[in-house]
Order: C-alpha cells, then structure tokens, then sequence
C-alpha cells in the first residue's frame, strides 16, 4: 500500500540519514528531516524511527513506503557498447529498447550478485554519428549505444529491505545518492562544460565526472574519511572515538587539543596528506576513463560528509595542482535529487518501474527517450 499524498525520498548514508516528504500535488509543500550521528546498526535504526515519527506527524499519515539512497563502496559501475545493423531501415523505439534489454541480461549474467539499480545512455551513435538523445525519424544503416549500468550488492539490498520492513516499511526504489546529487547539482554550473563531483562518505569516494555537459563516467573508490580517521588513531596514538572528534573539531576546539597536548599542526599534516591522496587519486581516475588530455580544463566540486572537515580557508592549504570548490550541500538539496530522478528529469536516465507496477513488460516509461 503506498503513502497516500507524499512521495517519501531517504538518504541513508553510512554516519547520517535524511529525508524529504514531498506532497504529490505540490512539491513545494515538503517536509524535511535529519538524523543525528549514528555508529552502528542499531544507531541507525533508532534514527530512522525518530525520521519516520517526525515525517509522519508533519504529513499527518502512515508512511508505508519509501525511496531510498545510498552509497557505498560496493556499488559498482560497468560501462558496455552495444550495436546493430539496420541496413537503411527507420530507427524504432522498439530497436533501442531491445539493445537495452540485451545489455541488461549481460549484465545479470555476469553479475549475478548484482541488481542494476541505474541504467544511463551515455551516446547513441547513429552511422558514425554521435548524439546525447536519440533522434527521432531517422533512418540508418547502423546503430550503436554506449550505456553506463550502476549496480548494488543483492545482499545490501536484502539486508537494507529487512531493516525497513521491521518497521513496517516497504522499498519502491533505489537511487545511488551521489550518482542522483550530482545530475541536480550539475544545473547549477551550466557553464562549465567539464566538471566532476567528488563525493566523499565515510569508506568510499565516488567520481561521477561530466565531459560537455554530458555524464561521461562513474566510479568508486574504496577510500574515505574514515581513513583519515584511522590515520588520527595510528599517528597520534588515539582511540577512534577521539580521533573522530579531533577530525571534526581540530580548528574549534582548542581546549580538547591542550588536554590531549596535541599538535595542531601535526593534525593538520595527517588530514590534508590523506585529502590530497583521495584527491590525487580521483584525478588518476578522471584522467583514464574520462578521456580527458592536457588540453581539457575540468573543475573538481568537493562535497559529502568527509569534506565537511574543509573550508575555504583551509582549501588553499591543499598542495593539489586541480581548481576544486566545496559544495555546501542541504537536506532539502539532497532529497530533491533523487525525486528529480525519478520523476524522469534526467533525459539520459532510462526510467525503470518498479516490478509490482509493470503490467506492458521492462520499458513501459522508456518514452522520454523519444521525445
């Protein structure tokens, strides 16, 4: 049974969850929530019951259901190529939607622990002409399609259903946060034409890079700001808790740093030198499957949780050759991603209905595709 007036969107990220309730007839009456830090499971699911209570007396009715995001390093992207000879015959929908499903059962077959959870169209490629969305009315000899498949663990799915259904709460669909902000925030710099969003969470950095506009990879890497943390523990002899704290707080508190006779510039060496790895590492990555050269200028936008221990008066200390700015990001920002998503805003997403609603087969809302 699904919520009757509200469209609930839940970022479950790995130390902080967030929600959006957002009205089906008016999406600008929307209410918002926040979850305090949590450790461990149990944590978070104490936070997601007082989120639940909240949006439920805002709204004034059960939730039943929700959409939910997350990251982790786990996700993973596979990028394939898929063509087909037409031999002058005009372009149907039914001929890209069967390349798709093609695509779709490689992918099932060869990852058999995954679900997609994403399915992009990266570049139709039409007689050796190259567009971002598919023309309509078109006759070709040839077709080729470049399709970006971005996947969960079948077993985080489970686990994540599980602990929702506890609470009597049901799952309709499945956003990969940073994948989802970043189709949002990338409105915001219009003008530049290559720029790629570094999301830093607590045990994963994911790169969703832009070239022209356009998406043109997605990637994960195992490496975050809980590793700064351990490097805290290891140097400065701490346990994790106060290494947390010492991240968090090394430029505000200066009485916790005296009565633990640390040094704040040694602090600052141990941060920035795991940033700049992270940094240096999406850089790498950008470079190799971005297919961006010497003379390709990119911006590199910071954002999440683990980025949060910069500001722009520490973002000069960065001994990194790259222009990166620190997104500032709100709960009201973070929802409304992955509702802009699903509501197919994304011309390059292809728009997946959940099982329980098909009835016309996989591609049902596959339309904006040909518009």
């Amino acid at each position: 049974m699904n919520n009757k007036n509200f469209e609930i969107y839940l970022d479950f990220g790995s130390s902080k969850i967030r929600a959006g309730a957002f009205n089906k007839n008016n999406t600008a009456k929307s209410f918002y929530s926040e979850s305090n830090y949590f450790t461990d499971y149990l944590n978070s699911v104490s936070e997601i019951e007082k989120i639940i209570l909240n949006l439920e007396k805002n709204t004034n009715e059960y939730l039943n259901d929700v959409n939910l995001m997350v990251d982790s390093p786990e996700i993973l992207s596979v990028s394939i190529s898929l063509s087909k000879n037409f031999d002058g015959l005009k372009l149907k929908k039914e001929d890209i939607q069967f390349l798709i499903q093609d695509g779709k059962q490689q992918i099932l077959r060869n990852y058999s622990d995954l679900n997609i959870i994403h399915i992009i169209i990266k570049n139709y490629k039409v007689d050796n002409v190259d567009y971002k969305l598919l023309p309509t009315d078109i006759t070709c000899n040839s077709l080729s399609i470049d399709i970006i498949f971005i996947c969960l663990p079948k077993k985080m799915i489970e686990d994540l259903k599980s602990i929702f259904f506890k609470l009597d709460i049901s799952i309709n669909q499945f956003f990969c946060s940073s994948y989802a902000k970043s189709t949002n925030y990338k409105d915001n710099f219009s003008s530049i034409s290559n720029i790629s969003f570094i999301d830093m969470g607590f045990n994963k950095t994911s790169i969703t890079c832009y070239k022209n506009n356009e998406i043109s990879f997605f990637h994960i890497l195992p490496i975050g700001g809980n590793h700064i943390t351990k490097d805290i523990s290891k140097v400065l002899n701490v346990d994790l808790i106060d290494a947390e704290k010492i991240k968090l707080y090394f430029d505000k508190n200066e009485n916790f740093l005296n009565e633990k006779k640390l040094s704040l510039d040694l602090i600052q060496k141990i941060i920035f030198a795991r940033i700049e790895e992270i940094l240096e590492l999406c850089t790498k990555s950008i470079k190799l499957n971005g297919n961006f050269d010497q003379s390709h200028k990119y911006k590199m936008i910071l954002m999440g949780e683990g980025s949060k221990i910069l500001d722009n008066k520490f973002k000069e200390k960065i001994l990194f050759s790259e222009e990166i700015d620190l997104l500032d990001e709100t709960v009201e920002g973070i929802c409304e991603s992955a509702l802009k998503l699903g509501e197919g805003l994304n011309k390059q997403e292809v728009v997946v209905v959940p099982k329980k609603q098909i009835k016309e087969g996989f591609f049902e809302k596959l339309f904006h595709l040909f518009k």
